[in-house]
């Protein structure tokens, strides 16, 4: 279902994840319940978001880099790199696919969620399920710390050298998935750098939803797509 909203003017389009509210005690009848959504944005910033949490690019040694990871510590400060090393001296190096949470600093994001992508080599190496992991684990650890929304890049589609056109839908049918679950994460936002990456995302979010995936779900009942103004 295409919908158009007219109240918000921050994104480009967005899935709005829809389930079932069943009948029981304290509830008069069944119908939908709608609280949960993912955004599209671009091209943006992510280091300006203001979602409780923003999601790190970070490389394995948590102790920043280039991209993405540079520019969160650049503009978050000091605090976010000492609380990362804190870290990496009781777990060691990080491995693709899991997460970590550290403060913001100077970010106006409360949080820094630093997950480690899969570098692309063929897409024979689990690439797919590590990325995918990316997404749920920081889900995960969002909702474990009781954060309401977060903001992703898109994760190893840079220097790492994953195709966007692959990774967009693997990073979608995750969020859904993992934001499904969620008790406390609303609102799951991405954030992304250029208008290409943003028009892959985008028409990745439109098949998702006219997918069967959309529908399959044990935690959605549907799953539909609202446009943003143009």
């Amino acid at each position: 279902m295409i919908g158009l909203d007219t109240g918000v003017r921050d994104f480009t389009i967005r899935l709005v994840l829809q389930r079932a509210a069943v009948a029981g005690r304290g509830v008069k009848r069944s119908g939908i319940e709608i609280n949960k959504t993912i955004e599209f944005h671009g091209p943006a910033d992510i280091t300006r978001e203001t979602t409780d949490a923003i999601v790190n690019a970070a490389n394995s040694s948590l102790l920043g880099g280039g991209g993405v990871d540079g520019a969160i510590h650049d503009a978050g400060g000091p605090a976010i790199l000492a609380e990362c090393r804190q870290i990496v001296s009781k777990i060691g190096s990080l491995t693709a696919g899991k997460a970590v949470i550290t403060t913001g600093g100077n970010l106006s994001a409360k949080h820094v969620i630093h997950t480690v992508g899969p570098i692309y080599r063929g897409g024979g190496h689990s690439e797919a399920g590590e990325l995918a992991s990316c997404h749920r684990e920081s889900i995960r650890l969002a909702d474990e710390h009781g954060l309401q929304s977060l903001s992703f890049p898109a994760i190893s589609t840079g220097a790492y050298g994953y195709p966007v056109l692959d990774a967009a839908p693997i990073a979608i049918a995750a969020a859904v998935e993992a934001l499904g679950a969620a008790q406390h994460v609303k609102l799951v936002r991405f954030v992304l750098f250029d208008i290409s990456t943003l028009k892959a995302y985008t028409r990745a979010a439109e098949r998702f939803a006219n997918s069967d995936s959309a529908s399959s779900s044990s935690s959605l009942s549907s799953c539909k797509i609202e446009k943003g103004p143009s």
